[in-house]
């Protein structure tokens, strides 16, 4: 089963210094029907102006993931980590019993933006803690690149909870193939350029929810960004 998300479909908060495309319910944005997909309770994408940021604030009890597309992303936490994240550079935080952070973007002159992923976690009160990774773009470019696991996986980020993240550019003319079982379902979602999934057609700011196809085929129709994530079709809790 494939079910197209169109980019106007999704949520848009435009509060003058940033702009929000959430694609479950988050913030000012509240739909009882659109609050999680599995355990993927946010995907966030964000745009910052240049010299602007979200100050420090809490957070408890979940699994953050954020994806940089474009500018630098300035990062810093409770935990001490300062750290700056570049296009296609990945960063996680484990919140767990609690942490707080701030992320800005402190270019006079460049926009940030951002994908920012919530997953819930398998367990509570975990210690937490923070990883980053730089990924080049020939790591990405024409393969899908796994940079989160639930499981302990050489190079690729470890969570707490039983989901995969995958990032990929992908050419025109160029073919991916994966396979998905029946117990798991795919979110992924066109950052830039353009696609087909199984002959679905997607554009810039597209997502797509994908559950029973067994055989999923990605087809670059323009130089195309993605990012998908896989979690079981049943949330653990």
């Amino acid at each position: 089963m494939l079910q197209k998300i169109n980019s106007k479909q999704i949520y848009t908060g435009n509060y003058g210094w940033h702009t929000g495309h959430f694609h479950f319910s988050f913030g000012d944005y509240a739909d009882p029907g659109n609050t999680h997909f599995g355990d993927l309770i946010a995907f966030n994408d964000f745009f910052l102006s240049p010299e602007s940021g979200f100050d420090t604030h809490p957070h408890q009890e979940i699994e953050i993931i954020s994806y940089c597309v474009e500018g630098e992303m300035v990062h810093k936490d409770s935990m001490g980590n300062k750290n700056i994240i570049t296009h296609g550079g990945m960063q996680y935080t484990c919140a767990g019993s609690g942490i707080t952070h701030s992320e800005y973007n402190y270019s006079l002159e460049k926009d940030l933006r951002f994908v920012q992923i919530w997953i819930r976690p398998a367990l509570s009160n975990l210690s937490p803690n923070y990883a980053s990774t730089q990924i080049v773009r020939s790591d990405r470019l024409n393969k899908l690149l796994q940079i989160v696991s639930g499981h302990r996986i050489e190079n690729v980020t470890r969570i707490n909870q039983d989901a995969n993240i995958f990032v990929s550019e992908i050419e025109p003319g160029a073919r991916l193939q994966l396979n998905q079982h029946s117990d798991r379902q795919f979110y992924l979602s066109c950052l830039e350029g353009a696609l087909s999934v199984n002959d679905t057609s997607l554009e810039h700011g597209d997502a797509i929810k994908i559950w029973d196809e067994g055989t999923v085929i990605l087809d670059a129709v323009h130089n195309c960004h993605l990012l998908m994530v896989d979690v079981p079709r049943i949330a653990i809790r």
